[in-house]
């Protein structure tokens, strides 16, 4: 198979020979395994460094002129891009667009009335109901009948502005997200060595030739010979299948590939094969999935797409189950409604022309018949809110785009709302909830601890100070440098890991140079290298000592390092005995006391295996030890220095965590640090506070608490944890991914958890994947972590996962606002439609005017709802969570209650029109009249209403000011100017297409009129809502100070609709008390203070009966007694609902 990838890239003009190798020999290379790999290597090339020659770039140094042969070596060998699907293009999306099943049938039957237009209609078979057969107008003139085939026509022109708006947002849809595509790809960089420096350089900008650092976590970018490893293993499950980690020696299996994933060590690659002449690019070139070889079959195609529908419902975000139940609950009703319309139509118009009349069947016949039909259809597109998809997508489209703006680079759309709905947050610490900048600021060494005033050099025993400057230097990842900053006075800049280039710092503060050490002992000549991992928690590098000796270094977690520690260096530099007891003091006196105070603690050791003579803190060895046997090398240290790292707590976020907890979102710190230093960060946070009940546990005491008998997690045991845990610290991986799925599947309390979950690490993966959203760090997370996750955080900021909260929150209410306004257009077109077709056998609204309100509702209402920018106050409610319904019962109040005000004016127009507004009656017009006045103003007074009820739902949760902000959404603002004004083209030109006929300025005064009548009404509900509450139940949404694991279960819309209220009724006593004071004070200008004194009581009783005597009898106590200053100052939130019902 691959040799007749290989075939693909003969003829090619540029063959590469001025490199000493071509484009077809690398590819053959690349194709070999393991000790085939090897061999082929030294065959072709005899080593990997006579490879890096002919290649013109050098093993160390990189690419020496990059500026002169960047761009040659990617006409020779290729860019490093793999073309994706081409995509659809519009006419592509138009015939999809007009494959939806209500429009197929839309066509059919106006074709089949075009057809059958052009039979003459017999006047006999008219039913009575439809004279008189022409429309006297206002002049008394009659009007010419409409053309038959017209309404045919119109639909038809109906459905294409339909198709075609659909097909424009679908591929606006398909742009947005090959957009975001490309913008997750060129996030991504990789480190490069060129021309002697190390440098970060977009994926797509690597060149063959290319020497690129490796380090655990990464996802390689594209094929390559390994140059040096340390402890080097690579998971190439995505290109055998095999799940077992692969050893990378540069003399046992050199070869390395694109889109595996380094599990642990470091080293450095040439690159020999990129984009389509990859390994990874050559399987998808074969499998048809680039741009140029597309012969998939269609069986395969078929296959995908089942495979893809499949995994799109077995993880589909919380709003969309909820938007799929109810889209299928309104399509069961749209249905029926319009079967039974169709069939009411049918079977009378049967009765009366086969029964009563007595009329045989004739073809003529069918038009009537096909009307019905077409009435039947219209009634079902309007009824099923096909609209709703494009509102989600244009609301999560437009949050995506902003969200960038606030450092959330969202990688999968549905993650975006799924954060609104977010309940638990649970959060790594450095970097996110601190500033990642590291910095030593104490000192245990040599028998002496040095906390703020680290020590100097001189002031060190020679020997101790010696062994942590080369400990240090060394065995710390030579990718990890701090240079000076290019701004005079900034501190240094800090170049890899932070905790490591803490510890280079305090070997600058020291007075030394760790890149001096460096250069004395390059990474070639390490004989041994332990990398960090998570289950280590340390690091080892071997050096020779050249006497055939070698020594140990070791760094990581300061008690696993104390533990392994049988020595210990005194203030004189000389070696004594270190026992348990004095392993425990040195836990106790020094790790606890510098983790109280947030620090990190870092232990240095090292050992010496010598082959002679061994002294008392060194091992005599007789030949080469076993490099492989890691326990049985790392023992027996000798402890140089504890060194406490401080990591300072961002500012913003004690703010933010706040907020978090305002919202209702319990945020849990999930941490590899010890718990005393985990301790004070979150206290420092506020995640802990003074006697809320937190727990903070370690890895060990947790697993101990979940696992049962047989060592098994049980899902009981866990839900006794999970609630209180605020801290866990020690922490793994897998224990982060077992806290995850406990809270995820828990039932315990009455809301379901949404769980968050930050990572940086590659074995953070699994968590980030079971977890609703995930989080990984845009700066220090691994390419794994940020390929499994589904927001990266572009600058490793806690508080920009509260600003996505906001975000996904605002999405939420975007739909729900949409639903608001659509469901109450669907009621009132759907009962119009249904109710007057069983009492006169027609409707006022036509199928070309249904059509219109159509787009109105689904593209235009989508576009203007869908974009209301978020405010604050979104993070002054609890979420709505897994189980909440999608309509509130504030929403259905506002839906029922203005339906039934719209199909109250309709129906009087429609029946008393005539006598209300003097308008000629347009009822019992035959089929194909000419159209009037009269359903005219019955159209134009539905769509008037439905525009000012779009300004309605903007609001929902019952506030009064419904235009508050508006001006904060221009495009709501254009698309309600542009939908009145095609309002007034469509009613005055309209003519026989849109079955309108133009109406004078009186009525359409009227017909305004009667459309901001609905925000007056809207008005009116709210009032009756604030006097009878939907809910005697007190939602703990509105206490922002609550910290518990089992919020209220309360309706959240309706939470926000009581505080509203709440907080009105607080401002009303607030003015009764002003009034109150300016009373007093009027009074002891007329009657002064003495008096005014002697006369309190009396002025109380006076106030009170000018303002309400109900009111001066049952006011408590704490309101006479504070002024309006008085509680202005204070917390609005310590006025609780029943004071505030008895002062009322």
């Amino acid at each position: 198979m691959y040799r007749r990838s290989i075939d693909m890239t003969e003829g090619l003009d540029v063959t590469g020979r001025e490199f000493g190798v071509t484009l077809k020999g690398l590819r053959t290379l690349m194709e070999a395994r393991g000790a085939d790999g090897l061999k082929r290597l030294k065959e072709d090339f005899e080593s990997v460094e006579e490879l890096c020659k002919r290649l013109r770039t050098h093993p160390t140094e990189g690419i020496v002129k990059p500026e002169e042969s960047l761009e040659h070596r990617r006409e020779v060998f290729g860019t490093n891009v793999i073309p994706p699907k081409a995509p659809k293009n519009f006419l592509h999306l138009v015939w999809e667009a007009m494959k939806d099943t209500t429009l197929v049938i839309l066509q059919v039957a106006a074709i089949v009335s075009i057809v059958l237009s052009f039979f003459e209609a017999d006047d006999e078979v008219k039913e009575k109901s439809h004279e008189p057969s022409v429309l006297v107008d206002e002049g008394g003139e009659h009007s010419e009948k409409a053309p038959p085939w017209l309404e045919g026509v119109a639909i038809i022109a109906a459905v294409a502005v339909v198709v075609f708006v659909t097909a424009f947002n679908d591929y606006s849809k398909e742009r947005q997200f090959r957009g975001l595509q490309r913008t997750i790809e060129n996030s991504s960089k990789f480190s490069v060595v060129r021309n002697r420096s190390i440098i970060q350089v977009p994926l797509n900008e690597i060149v063959v030739g290319d020497v690129c650092q490796i380090k655990y976590g990464d996802m390689l970018p594209a094929d390559g010979v390994l140059i040096l490893g340390s402890d080097l293993k690579v998971d190439e499950s995505s290109l055998t299948g095999e799940s077992d980690h692969v050893n990378k020696l540069s003399d046992v299996d050199p070869m390395l590939f694109s889109g595996t994933t380094v599990m642990q060590g470091s080293g450095r690659m040439v690159v020999t094969g990129v984009g389509v002449n990859s390994q990874a690019g050559i399987i998808m070139t074969l499998l048809g999935a680039t741009a140029k070889h597309k012969n998939d079959k269609k069986e395969e195609k078929k296959k995908e797409k089942s495979a893809e529908e499949e995994e799109e419902s077995s993880k589909k975000s919380v709003l969309q189950q909820k938007l799929s139940r109810l889209t299928i609950q309104i399509g069961y009703a749209g249905s029926s409604i319009a079967i039974l319309t169709t069939a009411i139509l049918v079977i009378r118009f049967c009765i009366k022309t086969y029964v009563t009349k007595k009329q045989p069947f004739e073809v003529k016949h069918f038009n009537s018949f096909v009307h019905y039909i077409i009435i039947g259809v219209t009634v079902l597109v309007v009824a099923v809110p096909e609209g709703l998809p494009l509102a989600v997508t244009i609301s999560l489209a437009y949050s995506v785009k902003k969200m960038m703006k606030d450092n959330n680079l969202v990688r999968h759309l549905d993650a975006c709302e799924t954060m609104g709905n977010a309940t638990t947050i649970c959060s790594d610490k450095t970097g996110t909830l601190t500033t990642n900048r590291m910095t030593a600021v104490a000192a245990h060494l040599a028998g002496k601890t040095y906390i703020q005033e680290l020590p100097v050099y001189e002031n060190i025993p020679p020997t101790i100070a010696e062994l942590l400057v080369v400990g240090i230097s060394t065995n710390t990842n030579y990718t990890s440098k701090v240079v000076p900053s290019e701004k005079p006075g900034e501190l240094p800049k800090q170049i890899g890991n932070k905790t490591e280039c803490a510890l280079l710092g305090f070997v600058g503060d020291l007075g030394r140079s760790y890149q001096t050490v460096r250069n004395n002992y390059p990474e070639d000549k390490f004989v041994k290298v332990f990398t960090f991992n998570s289950s280590r928690k340390s690091m080892s590098t071997v050096l020779s000592l050249g006497s055939g000796g070698y020594r140990i270094f070791t760094k990581g977690a300061s008690e696993i390092v104390i533990k392994k520690c049988s020595f210990i260096l005194n203030s004189k530099g000389e070696v004594e005995r270190l026992t348990q007891n004095d392993q425990k003091d040195l836990e106790v006196d020094v790790v606890n006391n510098l983790a109280c105070q947030g620090l990190r603690t870092i232990g240095i050791a090292y050992r010496d295996l010598v082959p002679y003579q061994a002294a008392i803190n060194q091992t005599e060895i007789k030949s080469t030890p076993d490099w492989n046997e890691e326990d049985v090398l790392i023992t027996d240290l000798t402890l140089l220095a504890i060194l406490g790292v401080e990591d300072p707590v961002r500012p913003e976020v004690p703010e933010a965590i706040s907020l978090c907890q305002r919202a209702g979102i319990t945020v849990r710190m999930v941490t590899g640090d010890n718990v005393n230093t985990a301790k004070s960060i979150a206290t420092k946070c506020g995640i802990l506070r003074t006697g809320s009940g937190g727990l903070i546990i370690d890895s060990k005491e947790f697993n101990n608490r979940i696992r049962d008998e047989k060592g098994e997690v049980s899902q009981i045991l866990l839900d006794n944890v999970w609630p209180k845990l605020r801290v866990l610290a020690r922490s793994s991986p897998q224990d982060k991914y077992i806290l995850v799925r406990g809270i995820i599947n828990s039932k315990v309390g009455k809301m379901r958890q949404v769980v968050a979950v930050t990572g940086d690490g590659t074995n953070d993966g699994p968590a980030l994947k079971k977890a609703d959203v995930g989080f990984a760090m845009g700066i220090t997370g691994t390419a794994v972590a940020k390929e499994a996750c589904d927001i990266v955080l572009t600058d490793d900021n806690f508080t920009s996962i509260v600003r996505a909260v906001m975000w996904g929150r605002n999405v939420y209410d975007s739909i729900a606002k949409f639903l608001q306004f659509q469901l109450t257009v669907n009621v009132v077109a759907v009962t119009v439609a249904f109710v007057s077709t069983c009492i006169i056998s027609d409707t006022p609204l036509k199928t070309v005017q249904m059509l219109w309100v159509n787009l109105i509702m689904d593209t235009l209402a989508s576009l203007a709802l869908a974009t209301e920018p978020p405010t604050i106050t979104l993070l002054h409610r609890q979420p709505y969570g897994r189980t909440s319904p999608l309509i509130s019962r504030i929403m259905f109040r506002n839906i029922f209650g203005q339906a039934v005000f719209m199909v109250t004016v309709i129906f009087l127009l429609l029946f008393f029109g005539q006598d209300l507004v003097n308008i000629s009656t347009g009822l019992n017009a035959e089929l194909g009249a000419p159209p009037s006045q009269h359903f005219t103003m019955i159209f134009n007074t539905f769509v008037m209403m439905t525009l000012f009820n779009e300004v309605n739902a903007r609001k929902l949760h019952g506030e009064p000011n419904v235009f508050q902000g508006i001006t904060r959404n221009p495009i709501f603002c254009c698309i309600w100017v542009v939908t009145f004004a095609g309002q007034v083209l469509i009613v005055q030109f309209g003519g026989y297409a849109f079955h309108t006929r133009g109406l004078t300025l009186d009525q359409w005064l009227w017909c305004v009129f009667f459309g901001f009548l609905v925000l007056l009404w809207g008005q009116l509900m709210n009032v009756v809502g604030m006097i009878v509450p939907l809910s005697r139940l007190r939602s703990t949404a509105i206490q922002p100070g609550q910290d518990s694991a089992f919020r209220g279960g309360g309706d959240p819309m309706e939470t926000a609709f009581i505080k509203k209220k709440r907080d009105s009724q607080i401002f009303w006593i607030q003015s009764i008390t002003e009034l109150q004071t300016q009373i007093r004070v009027i009074r002891a200008f007329q009657e002064g203070v003495a008096k005014r004194l002697g006369e309190e009581k009396h002025d109380r009783h006076m106030a009170g009966g000018i303002l309400g005597n109900e009111f001066g009898k049952n006011q408590p106590s704490r309101f006479h007694s504070h002024t309006s200053i008085d509680l202005l100052a204070s917390d609005p939130e310590e006025l609780s609902l029943p004071e505030v019902e008895n002062a009322r």
